[in-house]
Formats: C-alpha cells, structure tokens, sequence
C-alpha cells in the first residue's frame, strides 16, 4: 500500500509471521531519499498492521515520535532461558 504524505511517498507493508502480522515502512523523499523503518510491530490482522506502519511512518516524516505498538512480544526461547531456575551441584 502506497501513500503520500507532505510530498513523501510511504509504502506501509505487512508481513506474515505464523499468526500474526509485522508492520513495516519505507519512505521514499521527494529528494530521492529513502528510508526503511524496519519491524514497527505485531498485529493480529493486515489492516491494522498496515495502517500502523503509515501512522509511523507519518510521525517519522513530521519529526514527531513514532506512536508505540499495541503490544510487546518476547520470543518464547529469550523467555524461557530468563525464567530457567538456576541449577544446584549438590
């Protein structure tokens, strides 16, 4: 999905990642610049992934911070290990 915003054209995306969805931008100045804001964050459909990814990247083009995700995800194997009881040699 490509959108305009003060002369700059962002190209939202949202990719698939088992159930749920990355949000991700790129933004592309009059000047030639582009930019990749990179993973946003994760939602449970495309639409609200995508319309995210335009509100960031809208913020970044502003100079404005970038609205935080809806949620935080922890990857279950960096979770697992910080919660692992610590082992006893006796």
């Amino acid at each position: 999905m490509i959108s305009y915003h003060n002369g700059a054209a962002i190209q939202a995306s949202a990719v698939r990642m088992g159930n749920v969805f990355i949000a991700r931008a790129s933004i592309l100045e009059e000047d030639g610049e582009s930019t990749s804001l990179g993973d946003l964050g994760v939602f449970a459909n495309r639409e609200g992934a995508c319309q995210f990814a335009v509100r960031c990247a809208a913020a970044f083009i502003d100079g404005d911070v970038m609205p935080l995700p809806p949620c935080r995800v922890i990857m279950a194997s960096t979770a697992s290990s910080a919660f692992r009881p610590a082992r006893s040699n006796g």
